[in-house]
């Protein structure tokens, strides 16, 4: 009985270490490094606003949808391709890709 209890935590000790040896290799995998431009798909909005050369292209490429107040505070932490639904007009598939166009030209700033 003692016996097979020891080997029962002796297994249970051996178990738990198991993940520790596992994690410094996944650790080893770095995150991919971000992309080289800003993207209307997965980029939020305030990113855009902060870089002043992106903020230009937005507000050149989309005025209306720049000038709602709800863009510069509540949609920061959003997309383009977010907000697409609330100005789908503005942001329509064919103005993103415009956007998207123009946005390749500037390099994002890390």
């Amino acid at each position: 009985m003692h016996k097979s209890i020891r080997i029962l935590v002796l297994a249970g000790l051996f178990a738990g270490s198991v993940p520790t040896m596992i994690v410094p290799a996944l650790a080893a995998d770095a995150p991919a490094a971000p992309s080289a431009h800003y993207s209307v798909a997965t980029t939020h909005v305030g990113t855009m606003l902060d870089d002043p050369a992106a903020n230009a292209v937005l507000k050149k490429m989309i005025p209306t949808v720049y000038a709602n107040p709800m863009f510069q505070t509540s949609g920061r932490d959003l997309t383009l391709k977010d907000i697409q639904q609330y100005e789908p007009e503005a942001l329509s598939d064919a103005n993103l890709a415009k956007l998207q166009a123009e946005l390749d030209k500037i390099p994002a700033k890390g």
